[in-house]
């Protein structure tokens, strides 16, 4: 499962709102639905993102494992 609650992290210790994502670097709205809902972004916005932020792609994104109530058996 993707979560991007490093993103959030790191955009609050640098005082970037997604407003300003939208606004001065050209973020679409639909990206940042996408990353509040942890869907899936392509490689040029994360890199993009990264750029903005001066981090790395560790700071932007987490992949986490499924619980193991919610994992399926290869036998289903």
């Amino acid at each position: 499962m993707i979560s991007y609650e490093p993103l959030w992290q790191t955009m609050k210790q640098r005082s970037v709102t997604t407003y300003t994502l939208i606004t001065q670097y050209g973020i679409n709205p639909r990206t940042i639905h996408n990353l509040k809902h942890n869907k899936s972004i392509t490689m040029y916005t994360l890199e993009k993102l990264c750029s903005i932020l001066n981090c790395t792609a560790n700071d932007v994104v987490a992949f986490k494992a499924p619980s193991e109530e919610g994992a399926v058996s290869e036998a289903d």
